[in-house]
């Protein structure tokens, strides 16, 4: 049973730093994708951003410049560094991995961790 364990969040002041954690348990595989999505109340859950198991990265305009995806394939954790955080970045931020195993993919998620940014 693939599981993912997100960690890091908490409250931070505008323009402070976190540093979001995924660790993924229950396979030795290496997922094909990784990413982080967020939702703030009353909203839907949107792309933050992704990574590949080989380093390329997407990201959405809001977190460009601002946060930074990296993954650790021989762990199958995947980090995102917050920087220069605002009130809008506030919200739960869900951990998603895709498996693909023989043409099948799997995602999986998180249980999310809240950020806080006060103004």
């Amino acid at each position: 049973q693939v599981q993912l364990v997100e960690s890091g969040g908490g409250l931070v002041q505008a323009g402070g730093s976190l540093r979001l954690s995924c660790a993924a348990s229950g396979t030795r595989s290496s997922f094909r994708l990784m990413g982080w999505y967020r939702q703030a109340p009353g909203k839907q859950r949107e792309l933050v951003t992704t990574i590949t198991s080989g380093g390329s990265t997407n990201y959405a305009d809001s977190v460009k410049g601002r946060f930074t995806i990296s993954r650790d394939n021989a762990k199958n954790t995947v980090y995102l560094q917050m920087n220069s955080l605002k009130p809008e970045d506030t919200a739960v931020y869900y951990c998603k991995a895709t498996l693909s195993i023989l043409y099948k993919e799997f995602e999986y998620w998180g249980q999310g961790t809240q950020v806080t940014v006060s103004s």
